[in-house]
């Protein structure tokens, strides 16, 4: 069924496919964690259940920005000294081509679909005092490429309209990013990661939508560790889940919802340096804000979304803003 009946029928919005860093582009400060990989907090938001105009081909641009100035410890306080006054911006442009088939996989009755990703990264901290030991940036570069064979299914419908949407991807994060194991901010990780996911969207009323993406998170060895990890011959970054959630009310028929959104992760197997774990080192993050997507036409969309950290360890903690452009030729 196509999406242009749908998005006349329940004004839909949209959110579409896979994503992923900003997170582990802080990789590892000294005595801290800080190691898992790029993934996916907070670019995507509303709507994320399916593409807002059936098959084809879509492109989304993203920029996003993250700001903090503290780095946290695994009990959650400065994980540097006072007089290191630290102050970390991050800034990403995501360039993503998705494609959406229109033929179904026999037996488990989705379409399937390709989604790529290319990342480019700038890293920029300062300190209040001269300290080499201190984490240094990598600067700026391309990150760490995606790509996501995905399947997506159609809409449960009812009585007034759709009621569910689901899709399932399986992302592959390959280390092709900039990487210095003298640097611990670097545009890549320098390790490959299986970062699957299952998306939904939930029409609890004609203009009121629930969404969430759930990801599951392995990482491989990283072979030349960074200078975090000193005399170390390799690591592994532990295994997570996190999960993007968002809620829109459609205030504007077809053209303008607000909502709120967030993102949590939770790192829930311990780091390994050279095959053994390291304990006080699992990162975790919640954030919420409040966020809007404004529909110019179904193949035209602008999301924004802001968010606030708390409950953060092993991580620095700030705020994040995102804009996103989606269009569908």
């Amino acid at each position: 069924m196509k999406w242009t009946t749908l998005f006349r029928s329940s004004k839909l919005a949209l959110s579409l496919i896979s994503l992923s860093l900003v997170g582990g582009l802080l990789c590892t400060v000294p005595a801290q964690a800080y190691d898992l990989p790029g993934v996916n907090l907070g670019f995507t938001s509303f709507v994320d259940g399916g593409p807002p105009a059936g098959p084809g081909f879509y492109y989304q641009q993203y920029h996003t920005y993250f700001t903090s100035d503290e780095f946290k410890d695994s009990d959650g306080d400065s994980a540097l000294p006072s007089f290191a006054d630290e102050d970390i911006d991050l800034y990403i442009m995501l360039f993503q081509g998705i494609y959406q088939s229109n033929t179904e996989i026999p037996l488990i009755k989705g379409k399937w679909g390709l989604d790529v990703i290319v990342p480019f990264v700038y890293t920029d901290i300062s300190y209040g005092t001269d300290n080499p030991a201190f984490p240094q940036d990598n600067a700026g570069g391309f990150g760490d490429l995606l790509v996501g064979p995905f399947i997506q299914w159609d809409p449960i419908m009812g009585k007034s309209g759709p009621i569910m949407l689901n899709r399932i991807e399986f992302q592959l994060i390959f280390p092709t990013g900039k990487y210095n194991s003298d640097r611990e901010l670097n545009p890549g990780s320098n390790f490959f990661s299986f970062n699957p996911y299952w998306a939904t969207t939930l029409f609890l009323m004609p203009k009121w939508t629930l969404t969430w993406r759930l990801h599951y998170l392995w990482n491989a060895e990283n072979n030349d560790p960074n200078r975090g990890f000193v005399d170390a011959d390799d690591s592994q970054a532990g295994q997570a889940i996190h999960v993007n959630f968002a809620s829109a009310y459609e205030v504007l028929e077809k053209r303008l919802r607000l909502g709120v959104n967030g993102y949590y992760l939770k790192q829930i197997t311990d780091t390994k340096v050279d095959g053994d774990d390291v304990s006080g080192r699992k990162e975790q993050v919640l954030a919420i804000g409040p966020g809007a997507v404004y529909h110019f036409s179904q193949n035209n969309h602008l999301f924004f979304n802001a968010y606030f950290e708390t409950m953060v360890e092993n991580r620095p903690e700030g705020y994040r803003f995102n804009l996103r452009w989606t269009h569908h030729f």
